[in-house]
């Protein structure tokens, strides 16, 4: 049946349009005998609850708010597959939104999903942030990622990018490269600057070349372009991202180059076709379906706490993950 309200199903159970409302959001202020009638004619009717007028009673949407930088490529993907086997395990909703980069449009999509979320779940690693801070009501949980919005929230994932960086770049010199290259992601963005922090502290006294990407293969193609027309060619080069390491891969390959006995080349993340480059490509591992899981599962605890109190973030160790592309033979 079509339509069918919940006056229909007070009427089919015998019983008053507000009892039916309580059976059917599953509130204890109702007996066994009325609950049981109610779901069986909702059943016998295929009623639908409306989820606006249950939200109402519930205080409750059952949806919580994902805000990433871009919902496009393997890392994001990833941070939502792992967002998403976590909500489905709880019975939750998701709305996603992409700032694309611009602080004003992650501002637009927050004050977007306000009054239809129940929390938040925001990557927004820009230096430039904070606007985010203002806006979010305080009495909704937040969990950020790689974030800096601000002292407000119920929980963070961090990734120690600094550390990252400085690994990488301690990785190329342990297997001999001697002038270091760094494609960055792009200069307004926190952790890529932190990763070229990180590299820069490594690499000092070694004066290297740094093209700033902007976290796309076809940059990390234009970085690598940059770097063999400069008469100065690099024998080792940090990518800060895998996505752009593609990239990289490709134009060393084009340009007849052995990787890794001519270029040796770092990437950082590891996503997941990482594995399967040609050839495989040497990364930092974070953790990335991990990350969206245990940053949804943070946000559910704080939903079920129903007081908005901070909690400690948690800090990601980059995990070096040597393969091909580092493998220098006389290293």
């Amino acid at each position: 049946m079509s339509g069918v309200t919940l006056k229909d199903i007070a009427r089919e159970a015998n019983v008053s349009i507000a009892s039916a409302s309580r059976a059917i959001n599953g509130l204890d202020n109702v007996t066994d005998d009325v609950k049981a009638r109610v779901l069986e004619a909702a059943k016998r009717l295929r009623y639908v609850p409306h989820g606006g007028a249950r939200s109402l009673v519930m205080s409750r949407t059952n949806t919580v708010g994902v805000l990433l930088p871009d919902i496009y490529g393997e890392f994001f993907a990833e941070i939502m597959r792992g967002v998403d086997v976590a909500a489905r395990a709880r019975d939750l909703h998701v709305l996603v939104s992409g700032s694309h980069g611009n602080p004003d449009e992650a501002v637009r999509a927050v004050r977007a999903m306000g009054g239809r979320v129940d929390g938040l779940l925001v990557m927004s690693p820009f230096v430039e942030s904070h606007d985010l801070a203002a806006i979010i009501p305080l009495n909704l949980p937040l969990v950020t990622i790689s974030s800096r919005i601000g002292k407000v929230g119920q929980g963070s994932i961090s990734v120690d990018n600094f550390g990252g960086g400085v690994t990488a770049a301690q990785h190329l010199i342990d297997q001999g490269c001697q002038r270091i290259a760094h494609i960055s992601g792009p200069k307004h963005n926190f952790e890529a600057e932190e990763r070229k922090r990180g590299f820069l502290s490594a690499t000092e006294g070694r004066a290297p070349q740094v093209f700033e990407g902007d976290f796309t293969e076809a940059s990390g193609y234009r970085g690598t372009k940059a770097f063999l027309a400069s008469g100065d060619r690099p024998d080792g080069i940090f990518v800060a991202n895998d996505m752009m390491a593609v990239g990289c891969l490709l134009a060393l390959r084009e340009a007849g180059l052995n990787v890794p006995d001519d270029i040796a080349v770092i990437g950082f993340d590891d996503i997941p076709i990482a594995r399967f480059t040609s050839p495989p490509l040497t990364t930092l591992r974070v953790g990335i379906f991990d990350i969206g899981r245990r940053g949804l599962e943070l946000l559910v605890a704080a939903l079920d706490e129903g007081e908005m109190k901070p909690h400690e973030g948690l800090i990601v160790t980059p995990e070096l993950v040597i393969r091909d592309s580092t493998r220098r033979k006389n290293a």
